[in-house]
């Protein structure tokens, strides 16, 4: 099994201003094949974890992916702040604040269409 605690801290830790409070939580499943990570930092160090439109997160998920990927896993990881802003246009993490939404069943009209006729080309 990757070591996700190292992998995860020798590419989050340079970025923050306050590499103390990163925290860190595993969980597995009961098969060990799929591993859920989440990411706790300093409502401070938000913007670094994310990056420019996420791309820093994203590449993170990318090397925890690979990394469990190469270990027969499945790997999952969520950042998660202790204070999110919602007042704030920044990016989110995609999955913190994913709600479910009902199946709407939509009735669409039903629309009678002529196939063309064919038609012989004489030439």
């Amino acid at each position: 099994m990757p070591d996700y605690n190292t992998l995860i801290s020798f590419l989050l830790k340079p970025l923050l201003a306050h590499p103390d409070a990163l925290r860190l939580d595993f969980e597995l499943s009961n098969n060990n094949d799929r591993v859920w990570i989440r990411v706790a930092v300093d409502p401070e160090d938000r913007e670094q974890v994310f990056g420019n439109g996420g791309q820093t997160v994203q590449s993170v998920r990318t090397a925890v992916m690979t990394a469990a990927e190469e270990a027969g896993h499945i790997a999952r990881l969520e950042v998660f702040d202790p204070t999110p802003d919602t007042t704030s246009n920044n990016y989110h993490d995609q999955y913190s604040e994913r709600q479910e939404s009902p199946e709407i069943e939509v009735e669409r009209p039903r629309i009678n269409v002529e196939k063309p006729k064919r038609r012989e080309i004489i030439g």
